[in-house]
């Protein structure tokens, strides 16, 4: 599991720059569905940390909202199922 999460994270932090490579000089862009699919599949500490180091995708209010909005709810569901209830 920890070796899942470290990949999907590193292919989500490259997948916001890559994207952000491509915006700049009108390229083939990286859809923005595929960037919340890649953070809904566990990817959402890259998601962030791209999306800031890149500075990309940090005025659309679904990424800036929506990509945090998903990190609580893994914590939460990861939480919930390791607890002793």
């Amino acid at each position: 599991m920890d070796t899942y999460l470290l990949v999907v994270n590193i292919i989500a932090f490259i997948l916001f720059g890559w994207d952000k490579h491509n915006a700049q000089r009108q390229l083939y862009r990286v859809s923005e569905k595929t960037l919340f699919l890649i953070a809904l599949a566990g990817g959402t500490v890259g998601s962030l940390v791209g999306m800031y180091f890149w500075h990309h995708k940090t005025k659309h209010l679904q990424f800036t909202f929506g990509i945090p909005a998903l990190m609580l709810m893994q914590i939460l569901l990861l939480y919930y199922s390791h607890a002793n209830f």
